[in-house]
């Protein structure tokens, strides 16, 4: 693991403005990967009443992002440890979230269903998911183009677990977003 952090290419401000998050609501950042970019700025938009799960498999990015929550006075952050592909894996009671997130980590399963339905699982009725990951052409960055996840197969496989598609959007240079609420 390395102390650089990479360069984006979107804006996560403008990514979590899309879903009109409260003081007080549970969240997850599904697959919360290195530094927690999302987890951060989560916490603070919920609050100290509020709770953010940074899961993911990888147990030096959770020791990473608890020693920063600890440093930063964000208590209101807490890491699982979890394999999103195995449904009812993840440590959090079922449909509590109001919301869950998976940036950038569809095309790195090879289970993509699995990962989808443990979401869905998490999320309580009118719950949303935000969906993030590269655009399927040929970009200058990302992962392999036989790896990319191709959102209307996303979005017909989401319809078919309960969820309804929101809003499609440009998340970025080489992204694209989608939000989905469960019904």
């Amino acid at each position: 693991m390395t102390n650089e952090k990479p360069n984006h290419s979107f804006d996560i401000n403008k990514i979590l403005s899309k879903l009109s998050l409260e003081e007080g609501q549970q969240v997850a950042d599904l697959g919360c990967g290195n530094f927690g970019f999302f987890v951060f700025p989560l916490a603070r938009l919920v609050g100290m009443k509020g709770r953010v799960y940074a899961v993911d498999i990888l147990k030096p990015v959770l020791d990473q992002i608890s020693k920063e929550a600890k440093v930063k006075n964000l208590p209101q952050i807490t890491t699982i440890w979890s394999n999103l592909e195995i449904f009812k894996e993840t440590n959090i009671k079922s449909a509590s979230l109001d919301v869950a997130l998976m940036v950038n980590v569809l095309n790195q399963s090879d289970k993509r269903i699995d990962f989808l339905r443990e979401a869905v699982r998490l999320l309580k009725r009118g719950g949303k998911l935000l969906i993030v990951d590269w655009q399927i052409g040929d970009t200058p960055l990302g992962p392999p183009t036989a790896r990319r996840v191709n959102p209307e197969n996303l979005k017909m496989a989401a319809l078919k677990m309960g969820l309804v598609l929101q809003e499609e959007f440009d998340a970025g240079n080489y992204h694209y977003g989608l939000i989905l609420m469960k019904m």
